[in-house]
């Protein structure tokens, strides 16, 4: 009755857009159908109006006060219900590395056979640094992947230590800081604080060694390489076995549609304006 005293359409119009926003901040971590997040606002909706009668008992149904109220409980009945389902979800047992490697190249796994270290020109390479940063953007700006440093195209175990050559303290410590301070400056605090980095021993030729693996999942919000000072910021994604660059104008269509909330449209605006600008100049 509650509900009809504000117009049952508006009130399961307004339930479908909460359910569905609640859904999207979550798609990552449980799956809840569109039907499920419909019965829980609008469960959520009644009791905040059943709530704020009981409270505000002289505010009329659309008050401000009741409003907020009603949101706040359709929002903690659907983050509880994403909890609860998340508990019960078999977990998924994590791949070792060496496993990882096995499997060889796919759209959500890349090799890379060092960080710093060229082995062409037997010499740090400040370019496959920022090769490191790229693949890790595309990553996040995809469906996630793993990023596994030490081994070849072809899956052959190289390990670290020619990495290990440049660092002071040869260390997988300092290694994941170096790569930590890496992304941090390319990509930015926020991404780079979103893989997690670890390490599995290895064997080369008799020698012990290390593998490192880059676990990226998909980030809340698109990432962008700052490749430099005076360079333009550039956009990357996963698609296939390849980490491509989109332009300006790819960009802003892909953001609005993996990005389809507040954070799409304003990332996608921005995009647009430098379009208009490079443009004009």
């Amino acid at each position: 009755m509650i509900l009809l005293g504000i117009g049952l359409p508006i009130a399961l119009i307004f339930a479908y857009f909460i359910g569905q926003i609640t859904r999207w901040l979550v798609r990552r971590r449980v799956s809840v159908s569109t039907s499920t997040t419909l019965v829980l606002a609008v469960i959520g909706l009644s009791l905040g109006l059943v709530l704020s009668s009981l409270i505000f008992r002289n505010s009329e149904p659309w008050s401000l006060e009741v409003l907020l109220l009603s949101i706040a409980c359709t929002a903690a009945l659907l983050t509880l219900f994403a909890l609860v389902a998340r508990r019960f979800q078999p977990p998924q047992p994590r791949i070792s590395i060496l496993d990882v490697a096995r499997r060889g190249e796919s759209q959500l796994v890349e090799f890379k056979s060092s960080a710093r270290w060229n082995m062409h020109t037997q010499q740090r390479d400040e370019r496959m640094e920022l090769v490191i940063a790229k693949s890790v953007a595309a990553f996040l700006n995809a469906d996630g992947g793993t990023l596994l440093i030490g081994v070849a195209d072809d899956g052959r175990i190289i390990g670290l230590e020619p990495d290990f050559s440049l660092v002071k303290r040869p260390d997988t410590d300092r290694y994941e800081l170096w790569l930590r301070d890496l992304l941090s400056s390319t990509l930015g605090q926020n991404a780079a604080a979103l893989p997690i980095i670890d390490f599995a021993p290895v064997e080369v030729d008799g020698t012990p060694s290390f593998v490192c693996r880059i676990s990226c999942p998909n980030s809340p919000r698109p990432v962008f390489l700052e490749p430099g000072r005076n360079e333009r910021s550039e956009f990357w994604v996963r698609s296939g076995n390849s980490t491509r660059q989109l332009t300006l104008e790819n960009a802003t269509d892909y953001i609005m549609v993996q990005w389809p909330l507040g954070v799409g449209r304003t990332m996608a605006a921005q995009l647009r304006s430098s379009v208009r600008g490079s443009r004009a100049g």
